[in-house]
């Protein structure tokens, strides 16, 4: 058997005959890896030709879709586009004092050295009436990029924080700046960690959701569950739980 049609059999969550979604490890980039496999090059190897449509992160599990013709990824593509697919993260952050729900209404941009970052200084960022935002005459003169993301407190402990983060818009590390520039950065994110905190065995960012409209013609809405190593930061957590919640029961 080959690589792919074992990482086939043990995370395809769902498909038709115009696309699929897997539950991707984490670890495991979607594409373009230079110096390590990846998941569309594992498929091309094992015989089938996949493009992807939405890119999570190397260092994030769960809900990936890939097309299986030119034809369903520009349907699916222009979904993304259109901002007409619902797509639902869980992240563990620290630290704790979260609020139970709020706003992050932040422009990023590349800064000089490649890396994604908020359009503005740090105390310029402001909180009020559950959204964080900068005025627009502290944000910088580089090109940046209109960026929200809606959270919800699901957990919180006081020392960590699960929140259930929903991406409106698009932007690469979206999620991951966000959380971080408002003090609550998601645990083991190589991005943001600090010399000072302990090693972690995976960034805790999880896709947990995608709902979609298939080429097909259905309307497709495909859970991944978060694997159990997920929920280390917060073993006082019932991770079952969470997942309820997270689903909104």
């Amino acid at each position: 058997m080959s690589r792919w049609s074992e990482l086939r059999a043990e995370t395809v969550l769902w498909e038709d005959e115009s696309c699929l979604v897997v539950d991707k490890p984490a670890g495991l980039s979607v594409m373009g890896e230079r110096h390590d496999t990846d998941l569309v090059t594992i498929a091309a190897d094992g015989g089938e030709d996949l493009r992807w449509v939405n890119r999570i992160d190397k260092v994030t599990s769960g809900a990936v879709l890939l097309a299986k013709t030119t034809q369903a990824h520009g349907a699916l593509t222009r979904q993304f586009q259109q901002r007409t697919v619902a797509k639902t993260y869980l992240a563990v952050c620290r630290p704790g004092g979260f609020p139970a729900s709020a706003t992050v209404e932040l422009p990023l941009m590349t800064a000089g050295s490649g890396k994604i970052r908020v359009a503005a200084d740090r105390d310029h960022i402001r909180f009020e009436d559950g959204r964080w935002f900068i005025r627009r005459e502290d944000e910088h003169s580089r090109k940046s990029f209109a960026s929200r993301t809606e959270c919800t407190s699901l957990f919180d402990d006081g020392e960590s924080v699960v929140v259930r983060a929903h991406p409106v818009t698009g932007r690469r590390h979206q999620i991951r700046v966000h959380l971080a520039w408002v003090g609550h950065a998601i645990v083991g994110d190589p991005l943001f960690m600090r010399k000072t905190d302990p090693p972690q065995p995976r960034t805790y960012l999880h896709s947990f959701r995608v709902g979609f409209r298939s080429p097909a013609g259905e309307d497709v809405t495909v859970e991944a569950v978060p694997p159990a190593d997920f929920w280390a930061p917060v073993p006082t957590a019932a991770g079952a739980d969470l997942v309820d919640v997270a689903r909104g029961r």
